[in-house]
């Protein structure tokens, strides 16, 4: 049985309702959500670790439901005292655009763990919170290590880990998992890019995110995310201040057409009625006000310049 350190990362993040199902599906009592602390991690990849060795993306699926319901503890010291965590979910995730060092796309195993909120881990909590805790590894047991170079099993072929072969690089493929045991928080973990993952899932369509807060539930957001819903933000407000503007435009109107109309209602009567009206109630009143007001509006002003027939214009009045 071979046990295998790998690297992870961790990540924090509200609980969502599927999630405290699936914690309380572990505890002997009921946790809400404000009890939990749930966050994720990069339980391994298929990178070359500082071993020489990598899982492939068949074993990364396999570990994955092997993992479920695991526990994580510190520096692999497997006692019931150093439990700290407790694996809920994983998937395997495939990172677009990355590659690993041997050109291949990148895949790792993420995990959702949680852990119960409490004094007793409290330093725990703002260790992962501030970067402070970051690395970890795991255990697990696969059933064969396969050469990168010759496909035959490494510890039957003549190839070495590590060294080059017509500039291929030698390393050990971890394949047909067997068993997962547990993660730990390390120091050194096996995989070089461990650590915790600042972003906060899978991105989410903004109908998504819109839908979970009209709900009332908790909502974890990626840094694309965010970055989307602040544009979106943006945009309602350049929509709240161009509505705004209309707004007044209209109630002016409204108030100056009445004034023509009804000039026995007060305008501070006026004021109270357009205030209280939606912009459709709004603009159909201006229409019948303003329709009424050029009813009672003389046609021609006062002093308008009279129109004088040539045959009135010939200075006859002045003739002798």
């Amino acid at each position: 049985m071979i046990i295998l350190k790998k690297e992870q990362k961790a990540e924090t993040s509200a609980v969502s309702e599927k999630e405290l199902e699936l914690i309380n599906s572990y505890a002997r009592r009921q946790l809400s959500a404000d009890e939990v602390y749930v966050f994720s991690v990069v339980l391994c990849d298929n990178e070359v670790d500082r071993d020489f060795e990598r899982f492939t993306v068949d074993s990364l699926k396999k570990l994955g439901e092997l993992f479920v319901g695991k526990t994580g503890i510190f520096d692999h010291n497997p006692t019931a005292k150093n439990q700290s965590a407790r694996i809920i979910s994983t998937e395997v995730e495939e990172i677009s655009g990355k590659k690993n060092s041997l050109g291949e796309n990148y895949f790792r195993l993420k995990a959702r763990a949680y852990m119960p909120k409490s004094e007793g881990n409290l330093e725990l909590r703002d260790a992962i919170d501030s970067g402070i805790v970051r690395e970890v590894s795991v255990g697990c047991s696969v059933g064969k290590t396969l050469c990168s170079i010759c496909g035959s099993e490494l510890s039957s072929c003549s190839h070495i880990k590590g060294e080059r072969y017509s500039g291929k690089l030698c390393c050990g493929e971890l394949v047909n998992p067997t068993d997962a045991y547990e993660f730990s928080f390390v120091a050194v973990p096996a995989q070089k890019d461990a650590g915790v993952i600042k972003s906060f899932g899978k991105e989410k369509s903004m109908e998504e995110i819109l839908k979970s807060i009209e709900n009332g539930e908790a909502v974890s957001l990626t840094k694309t995310d965010s970055e989307h819903l602040k544009t979106y933000l943006g945009g309602l407000k350049k929509q709240a201040a161009d509505g705004a503007f209309y707004r007044t435009r209209l109630e002016s109107d409204v108030l100056k057409y009445s004034a023509i109309v009804q000039p026995e209602v007060s305008d501070h009567t006026m004021k109270c009625v357009v205030r209280s009206l939606g912009v459709e109630e709004l603009c159909e009143l201006k229409e019948i006000y303003k329709a009424r007001a050029g009813k009672k509006l003389p046609r021609t002003p006062q002093l308008a310049p009279q129109n004088i027939t040539s045959a009135e214009n010939n200075n006859s009045q002045f003739r002798i």
